[in-house]
């Protein structure tokens, strides 16, 4: 691995800590992660305290229906795991974006689960 390659690798790890050491997940308010590919997006509710996924589900996963990665299909994404996480019991969710900004699918993941009734 070059330096440009290493040292991308590392500003990026720095994003996540950055908005990461803010946030940690319990059993009453568990942590809502984003994370995406060029193809795929993906979300986990996470319990941090005991190291336990509770939810995950992404676009690739054999229950969603919709496989490419868009606005439409961010909001169903978010929207489903909303649906999952109301049948654990869950109801308030602390969000985490990663290294991802506020905007574009990771605004509409959100605004789908928040549409749900998931709150956070």
């Amino acid at each position: 691995m070059d330096n440009s390659k290493k040292k991308r690798k590392k500003s990026r790890a720095m994003r996540v800590m950055r908005v990461r050491k803010a946030l940690r997940g319990s059993a009453q308010r568990p942590r809502f992660s984003v994370s995406k590919t060029n193809a795929h997006i993906y979300a986990q509710i996470i319990d941090d305290e005991n190291g336990v996924t509770l939810v995950g589900l992404g676009t690739q996963s054999k229950t969603f229906s919709m496989k490419e990665r868009s606005k439409h299909s961010a909001r169903e994404l978010g929207k489903q795991v909303a649906e999952l996480a109301k049948q654990k019991s869950i109801e308030t969710v602390i969000f985490d974006r990663g290294r991802y900004k506020y905007h574009g699918i990771v605004a509409a993941l959100a605004d789908g689960a928040r549409e749900a009734g998931l709150q956070f």
